[in-house]
């Protein structure tokens, strides 16, 4: 048995049963905290593109994040999930065009512009379950990030990697694989750390 994959395993269900206990109301107040902390971000204040997600349920909140990077004159991208768990971006244009997608997930409802257009993106939120004091990011185990983090590195860009979580997700260590790579920070209620990647 690999220890890394079982130890991930074990955090994950540690993190989403924590997150299972948090209410909306402690969801929505750390979403608006987050947005505000993250938008004082130089790798968000400077981006041209930022590529980003649509949290859903207990994840920390990105959405007040999203609309206030377009309000910048930012371009966001979203991704849309594909059917090998690959991710497809399309351009953000605000929450009236998100649509219900597989797995509870909202994805943008125009045009696709391809997995590719990840690589143009300034800085790049990624969702998570933890972080370690290393950098080194727990997602949820379906390999779509891991695409992204490996098409960005074979394609030579280094785009910004910024992860919100609660403050309890920072963790002493996540269990790695090879394929793993840290991320440059991250933002919590309590603050913001950077990496030395």
């Amino acid at each position: 048995m690999n220890t890394d994959k079982s130890g991930k395993a074990s955090l994950r269900g540690d993190r989403l049963a924590a997150r299972r206990l948090l209410t909306m109301e402690d969801v929505a107040r750390t979403a608006a905290v987050l947005s505000s902390a993250a938008l004082r971000l130089p790798e968000l204040t400077e981006a041209r593109t930022v590529a980003a997600y649509v949290s859903v349920g207990r994840e920390p909140g990105t959405r007040a994040l999203l609309d206030a990077l377009r309000t910048r004159g930012v371009r966001v991208l979203l991704p849309v999930l594909l059917a090998d768990n690959d991710l497809d971006w399309a351009p953000y244009e605000g929450a009236e065009r998100l649509v219900p997608a597989g797995r509870g997930l909202l994805e943008p409802d125009g045009a696709r512009l391809g997995p590719a257009a990840v690589l143009d993106a300034d800085a790049v939120l990624l969702p998570g379950l933890a972080v370690d004091a290393d950098g080194m990011r727990l997602g949820r185990g379906g390999g779509s990030y891991d695409r992204v983090l490996a098409r960005l590195s074979a394609a030579g860009a280094h785009p910004a990697l910024v992860v919100l979580l609660y403050d309890d997700e920072v963790v002493a260590q996540v269990p790695r694989e090879p394929h793993d790579h840290p991320v440059d920070a991250v933002v919590t209620p309590a603050g913001t750390r950077r990496f030395t990647v």
